[in-house]
This record gives structure tokens, C-alpha cells and sequence, in this order.
């Protein structure tokens, strides 16, 4: 098994945290020394960072020359709300009845209606075809400032349940609901299912409704760690782990059965971030002290009646009857349902429609999302992440353009491949250096997310994103007791000294093994924490009392220099508008370089998605597995509880807990068929390609892989016959696949 070194952030799923980064020497082509402390050039938290950098390899002496900062005109970063509702003139008025009247029957909206969007499941940064599921954030705050002008729209409907994203996109969502609500329409919620999170993004709501039997369930916030070393044991895995930076918590959940001091630590001040701000957001709504808020918490609420009695809903009604209310407030008399518009078919229209497109001047704005790959994956589609091939060609696309003013940058990753993230960095400095850049987080923009940010002079990020992440974990399999399990025999013929550092999977390291082992990651952090000290103008001594593997909020995170401004899009486009010396109050036109366009791959995997109930988790462990190469930084498997449905979780955690289950001895002979496995996991087998095609005879192959867990493949009668190959090989093939699946899911992430 190869050695897997890497630059890595944790995930915190269900309300996204991170923590700990890696990084891999082997392949890193960029890293430098830097002989002496470099100074800050400006007071200003924006910084221009330019030094003098000595090659590690030469010793010569050159010039990083960096993009025009924020700090350059001494200016104050302009501040700016999700968008203003502003009066049209009677031209603009006239020209938008006549837009209407010609548009095409699929943006057409009948006079009175009512904007109708259930918030729930995933969120995704990236613009939807029609092809695509799930929400796309853009378009969602979109439909709320086109709602606000739109005639024809009477109020917005939203309901909102559990949801898969995280703290940023919610406080984006939240602004737009905040925003909306200025231009006098109503905006009604409806909350059937939730917790913090989606109380937090209903409360903004001017009115808030459950049915009598709700599920909300309000008790406050928790995170967890999970651990494998255990699990690894069972099944003869030996993880070999070198942590560098104190908060680094990607090899603790192979290495450690506890969580180590500092990533508690880590892990309890982002959590003090995310609960001190709901309870501070909260209160303010209701216009309670932040100690009654809190007190309210902690007594339990779990009946939906003390919600209505306390003031925090307005009042316990079933959709209907919400309906029929909306039915008499937009006047509609007849007998019909409810005139509404849903949010798929409200996407479609345009603001030019509307009269709110922008002017002249244009500003690009880049995507960003998901894992960082290096090249795109065979089994991928369009949407599938970043891949750095295609991230590069838009950037020069821009560079070489003059009809773009600025850029912004939107990130919404927890990273991946290294050599993937600085060949991205480099090209967006190149870019920063012909124009204005503004880099944008989203959810989360770690280790390799933020390896890209940090190229840019400016960043925004939202008081709760997960950011920073600045460390390094090495780590390879020792696979020895797996293989003397199962019979299997493996001898490596080698020339050179550590030829076998990364082949020989089937013994444990030798001590000088081990010691080049330990020093490829120390140099890997070094470069990782440079450059980063270089990007933000910041000494070496500066840059370590913030890196350490430590991820950040983005409150804390712009403290500490790591940050330049919060606030979410709107504050970033404010910040092009000023840079590229645009007037704050002429609108620009902005240009989607990473539009999403429908190819037929996408099309058959959306249609096959919908039908077989193979989600984009699915799908993402998909393209992960498929591009394991290389030096990789991603987050690893910290949970953060209490709300449904997390996207990105790791499907590998179902797949070792049913194994292992399945193991026990309450389950005799492994009688069970393949359905006893979660239909999730059953189909993320199939689509890794461990296992094959979810049919009758994957069934046995199922089954097969279950007694060969353990160790007695004779109990499922017949099931040899239905494999081409032999048991022994059988049963390599399957446990060499998951431990390679544990070791990308793992080791691969930054």
C-alpha cells in the first residue's frame, strides 16, 4: 500500500466544522526557506505581501512580487447588505410590463402569486442546471431579489426543514430573508421538522409557523469525534501516523481511540463560536437577554406548543391553513388552490426581465467547490468538484481579457489534492496582478480552500465559516496481520535504499524508514506554513501561532490576520466595486466563468441519481475514490450534531460498522442477505467499483465479502460459483479496496 501523505482539514458534518491539514513533501514542488523572520510591511490587517524568498534547493534570492492589497490606498473596506430594493423608474417599469408580456411560457408568472421554496437536504455554492438536484445558493438569494421587485409576487413561502449545509450559506440565506423583507412583502415560514439550524435561518422570518405536531426539537449544539483505531485492528490494519501541528486531528482518527487535548480545545471554541452567535442572533430577534435565551434552551424544548407560548413561532397551523391565509391576504376569491410560483420554475427568470440586470462594467465571478483534484476523474461529471486543469484555463481566461474589472473568487472547499492547490494558487496570484481579486468563502475554505484564498489580496469570509487549517499529517497502512489473515503472501524486490517506503504495505517501517518518514512531513508543514506567512505578509513566528493544523472561524480567523473582512457575496462584490473604482451605487454586471452547462454525463447521472437514490454523497465518494493519486489534503470525519442528512458524510463509516456488526457473534452463520446492509452503503459498494453492479449476483458477492470478513467463506453456500476469480483473490481484491478507500478518506485531505 502506498504511503499517503497529506494536507488536511477535518469536516465537521452536520453543521461542517473542520480541523488539521496535511501536506506531502514527495511532491510539493514549491516549498521555500526563509533564513530570517520576515516583518510586517503595513499596520493594516490587509497586507501586501511582497519579500525577498531564498530557495531551499539554490539559495538564490528572488522577488515575490504581490498584487495590489486592500492596505495599498489605506482605505476602509466598504460594508454591504445582501441587496437593496430600490425604486424603478417609469421607463424602467414600462420596459419590464413589456418584457412580461413577451416572455416565454416557462417565465411566465400569473399576477398575485406567491414564491413558493422548501430549504431542506443539501445546499450547493455552485449555480444548477434544470438537469441538476438539490439547491444551488446562488440562485436561491437570487430568487429572493428578484422576488422583492417582481410584480407578479405577492409574498414568499418558504419551507424549511432539516438541512445539509453549513453555518456560512445559512447566515447568507438569512441575510437575503432580512433584506427581503424591506421591500414590504411578506415572507412566511413554515417549520415541520428542525432544529438550531433551521430555527436559526426561520427566525428571520416576520412569521413563523409549525403544525401542531412539529418535530422541533431545541437543545442545544454538540460535536463528535469518531475513531478508528479500533475498527483497523479488527480487520488487521496497522496505521502508521506522523502528526505535525499541535491541532492536527486527521491522524487521531486513525491513530488515537480519544480525542488529544488541543483538538478539544480547537474543537470547543469553534463550538463556543456557533452557539454564542445563535444565541446572541436569536435573542436580539426576540428582544430577550442573551442569559434568557439560553436559560430557555437548557430547560428542554421539545413541545412546540412552548415555542407558541413564549413567543419564538407565531402561531401552530397546518400547510393548508396557511395556505388558505396567504389565499385572503394576495385577494384571491375563487375557489382554486393557491397561485405559486416554486423555486425551480422561478430560477428560470431572468433579471433583465425584471429590470435589475447589471450595467457596463463586468466582474467575473469564479467557482469554486467541493474537492480539489488535479485532473478530472473518469467517472466524474461537470460538477464534480475542482479540478485544477479546468480551474487553471478559466483563470488565464480572464487574465488575458480586459473586458473584466474584478474577480471574485468564491470558495467553497475543504481541499484535496496539494500539487492541485498550488499550481491554482500560483495562477491566481498571476491574475491578482492584472486585476482586482476578491476571494469569498462559503461553508468552509481549509487547508487546500484556503491554500487558494490566501492568493488573493483581499478575503471575506462569514463569522462562522471554517477556515485556516495550516498543518500537516503523514501516514501510510501496515497491512502485515491483514494479509497473514487471509492467507496472502506479498514479496517486494527493490533497489535503492527506501525503495519500499511507499510499496512495502506488508511490514511495519524500519527506524530509518521512520526518520525520513517524520522529516518529509516536518518539511512538507515548513513549506505549507511559509508560503502562507508570505501570502499574508506575515512572519514565520506570526504565521506558526495560527497554523498548528488549527482551524478557525472566520470571526477569529479575521482577528488573527487569516481574514480581511465578513460578510458573504455582497460584501465581497462591494470590495471589487471599490478596488476596480466602480461607484458603490452603479450596478455591474456578473459574469459566471464557471457556469454549469448540462453534457449528457451529467444529464444520465442526474436521471440515474433520481431513480436509483444514489445522492451527490454518493456521488462524491465516487469521484474521490477514482483520483487517489498524489498528495491530497481534505477533512476528515469530525461530526457535528444535531441536524439531518450531512452532506459529505462518509459513507465509509456505515460501510465498517456494518462489517463489523456483521462480524459479531449475534449474527450466526451470516445468514443475511445483501439487504441487510443499508440500501446507502449496499449502493456506495456498487458504485466504488469494489463489488460491481448492485445484481442478483452482486448479491452473492455481497455475502461472499461478508464471510470472507469473517473468516469463513463456507457459509454461504454457492457463492464461489458466481466469481470469476478465486476466494483468495476475492477476498484481496474487496480488503485491499476498502483499505484503499480508508486510506484516501483519510490520509487524502486537507
Amino acid at each position: 500500500m502506498a504511503r499517503l501523505l497529506v494536507l488536511r482539514s477535518a469536516p465537521y458534518h452536520r453543521s461542517t466544522l473542520s480541523a488539521a491539514t496535511l501536506l506531502s513533501p514527495s511532491k510539493l514542488r514549491h516549498s521555500a526557506s526563509f533564513p530570517h523572520p520576515a516583518r510586517r510591511l503595513l499596520p493594516s490587517r490587509l497586507r501586501v505581501p511582497a519579500r525577498a524568498i531564498q530557495s531551499s534547493s539554490s539559495g538564490a534570492t528572488k522577488q515575490e512580487e504581490a498584487p495590489p492589497a486592500a492596505g495599498d490606498a489605506q482605505e476602509p473596506l466598504p460594508a454591504a447588505p445582501a441587496f437593496v430594493v430600490e425604486e424603478l423608474g417609469w421607463g424602467t417599469q414600462l420596459a419590464v410590463k413589456l418584457k412580461m408580456l413577451v416572455a416565454p411560457p416557462w417565465q411566465r408568472v400569473r399576477k398575485g402569486s406567491v414564491l413558493t421554496m422548501k430549504l431542506r437536504g443539501e445546499v450547493t455554492d455552485q449555480l444548477k442546471t434544470r438537469f441538476s438536484s438539490g439547491l444551488s445558493l446562488p440562485q436561491i438569494c437570487e430568487n429572493f431579489e428578484k422576488a422583492a421587485y417582481d410584480p407578479r409576487i405577492s409574498g414568499i413561502y418558504l419551507h424549511i426543514e432539516p438541512l445539509s449545509c453549513g453555518w456560512g450559506k445559512v447566515e447568507e440565506i438569512r441575510r437575503h430573508i432580512v433584506d427581503f423583507k424591506k421591500s414590504g412583502k411578506f415572507i412566511v415560514g413554515y417549520m415541520p421538522v428542525g432544529g438550531e439550524k433551521e430555527y436559526y435561518l426561520a427566525s428571520a422570518c416576520a412569521e413563523l409557523y409549525a403544525p401542531p405536531s412539529a418535530y422541533v426539537a431545541l437543545y442545544g449544539l454538540t460535536i463528535q469525534q469518531t475513531f478508528l483505531r479500533g475498527v483497523l485492528e479488527k480487520v488487521g490494519v496497522q496505521p502508521e501516523v506522523q502528526r505535525i501541528g499541535r491541532y492536527k486531528s486527521a491522524g487521531d482518527q486513525l491513530a488515537r481511540r480519544s480525542m488529544s487535548n488541543e483538538v478539544r480545545e480547537m474543537l470547543a471554541a469553534l463550538l463556543d463560536n456557533i452557539y454564542g452567535n445563535w444565541l446572541d442572533t436569536v435573542s436580539s430577534k426576540h428582544g430577550k437577554k442573551k442569559e434568557e435565551t439560553e436559560e430557555f434552551i437548557n430547560s428542554g424544548v421539545h413541545q412546540v406548543e412552548r415555542l407558541k407560548e413564549e413567543g419564538w413561532i407565531t402561531d401552530l397551523l397546518y400547510d393548508d391553513e396557511i395556505m388558505t391565509m396567504l389565499k385572503e391576504r394576495v385577494g384571491q376569491n375563487d375557489k382554486k388552490s393557491l397561485r405559486m410560483v416554486d423555486y425551480s420554475k422561478y430560477s428560470r427568470v431572468r433579471k433583465s426581465t425584471l429590470g435589475i440586470e447589471g450595467g457596463g462594467d463586468r466582474i467575473a465571478v469564479i467557482r469554486a467547490s467541493g474537492s480539489i483534484t488535479r485532473t478530472r476523474g473518469r467517472l466524474s461529471v461537470g460538477s464534480s468538484g475542482i479540478v485544477a486543469e479546468q480551474f487553471i484555463e478559466k483563470i488565464r481566461t480572464v487574465r488575458e481579457s480586459e473586458k473584466y474589472k474584478a474577480v471574485i473568487l468564491r470558495i467553497d472547499s475543504p481541499g484535496g489534492d496539494a500539487l492541485a492547490s498550488d499550481l491554482m494558487w500560483r495562477e491566481i496570484r498571476l491574475l491578482a496582478d492584472s486585476k482586482p481579486v476578491i476571494a469569498s468563502m462559503s461553508d468552509v475554505a481549509a487547508s487546500g480552500g484556503y491554500y487558494m484564498a490566501m492568493a488573493a489580496p483581499v478575503i471575506v469570509a462569514e463569522k462562522l465559516t471554517l477556515t485556516g487549517s495550516i498543518g500537516v499529517v503523514t501516514g501510510k497502512f501496515i497491512l502485515q496481520k491483514l494479509y497473514e489473515r487471509i492467507d496472502f503472501n506479498k514479496e517486494i524486490l527493490s533497489k535503492g535504499r527506501y525503495a519500499e517506503l511507499n510499496a512495502a504495505d506488508n511490514r511495519p517501517l524500519r527506524p530509518d524508514e521512520a526518520e525520513l518518514f517524520e522529516k518529509s512531513a516536518q518539511n512538507a508543514y515548513a513549506s505549507f506554513r511559509d508560503k502562507a506567512a508570505m501570502s499574508r505578509s506575515m512572519s514565520i513566528d506570526e504565521m506558526e501561532t495560527v497554523a498548528q493544523g488549527r482551524v478557525w472561524s472566520g470571526q477569529d480567523a479575521a482577528s488573527r490576520g487569516l481574514v480581511d473582512s465578513l460578510g458573504g457575496f455582497s460584501q465581497a462584490l462591494a470590495i471589487a466595486k471599490q478596488r476596480a473604482n466602480i461607484p458603490q451605487d452603479k450596478k455591474v454586471q456578473l459574469v459566471e466563468i464557471s457556469k454549469a452547462s448540462p453534457s449528457l454525463p451529467e444529464i444520465l447521472s442526474g436521471i440515474g441519481g433520481s431513480l436509483l437514490g444514489v445522492d451527490r454523497v454518493v456521488k462524491g465518494v465516487l469521484q474521490d475514490v477514482t483520483s487517489l493519486n498524489g498528495v491530497q489534503a481534505r477533512m476528515d470525519g469530525i461530526l457535528f450534531e444535531r441536524l439531518e442528512n450531512a452532506a459529505g458524510e462518509s459513507q465509509l463509516f456505515v460501510l465498517i460498522k456494518e462489517i463489523v456488526l456483521l462480524q459479531s457473534d449475534k449474527v450466526e452463520g451470516l445468514e443475511v442477505e445483501a439487504s441487510f446492509m443499508s440500501e446507502q452503503t449496499s449502493v456506495y459498494l456498487g458504485s466504488v467499483g469494489l463489488l460491481g453492479e448492485y445484481s442478483r449476483s452482486t448479491r452473492k458477492r455481497h455475502k461472499f465479502v461478508l464471510a470472507c470478513m469473517h473468516q469463513d467463506p463456507t457459509k454461504v453456500s454457492g457463492c464461489e460459483n458466481s466469481l470469476d476469480t478465486t476466494s483468495t483473490e476475492s477476498q484481496l481484491t474487496f480488503l485491499q479496496g476498502a483499505a484503499a478507500t480508508l486510506a484516501s478518506d483519510f490520509f487524502h485531505i486537507w
